[in-house]
């Protein structure tokens, strides 16, 4: 028997579901799957990736908007794909998609496009943003994790190898070796 399943994603903890879940059990759907992860690719969405695994021929799989499921045109052709794979169709409450449908597919089509024209968009205004700070002055990027001072000291006074420190202070041998090479001091 076909089922109706629902999948609803927002990208931050501090977003709400509330909207996309009642939306889908609005549209019918048995079952819903939800999560709080970026859309920027398919890592590390669980739900998705057990509704993706659990769907059967003849099931459909509804989003509200189609930026629910993927944010780039390769996510979401590969997730339409394995879909079709499946026989399972993909539909959306607030856009015109229904892959059952030439003019379903098409918009689908479209609607993946805008989602990575969006985000490309996104990620250039924050790298413009981020030039922007640096030529202010006040972006100096992530404060280091590691204090050059102290591998240092670990191997010139403790005479402890790159292998010992990188296990005392937490951190990779290749780190270690960048120290020390800031330090003029070959590993």
């Amino acid at each position: 028997m076909a089922v109706m399943y629902g999948y609803a994603r927002v990208s931050t903890n501090d977003q709400d579901l509330a909207l996309q879940t009642q939306s889908l059990r609005d549209a019918g759907c048995e079952i819903i799957r939800a999560e709080k992860a970026s859309g920027a690719s398919r890592k590390g969405r669980s739900e998705l990736q057990l509704l993706l695994d659990f769907l059967r021929p003849g099931d459909t799989l509804t989003v509200t908007r189609i930026d629910r499921l993927a944010r780039s045109i390769k996510d979401l052709q590969d997730i339409v794909f394995a879909l079709n794979l499946k026989g399972v169709t993909l539909k959306a409450t607030e856009q015109p998609v229904d892959t059952r449908t030439a003019a379903g597919k098409a918009f689908l089509d479209m609607l993946g496009v805008f989602a990575e024209f969006e985000t490309n968009l996104r990620r250039e205004r924050q790298l413009e943003g981020i030039a922007a700070a640096k030529a202010r002055g006040v972006y100096r990027g992530r404060k280091p994790s590691i204090d050059p001072a102290e591998v240092h000291r670990l191997y010139v006074d403790e005479k402890m190898g790159a292998t010992a420190i990188a296990r005392k202070l937490g951190i990779g041998r290749a780190s270690v070796y960048r120290a020390l090479d800031a330090y003029g001091q070959p590993a």
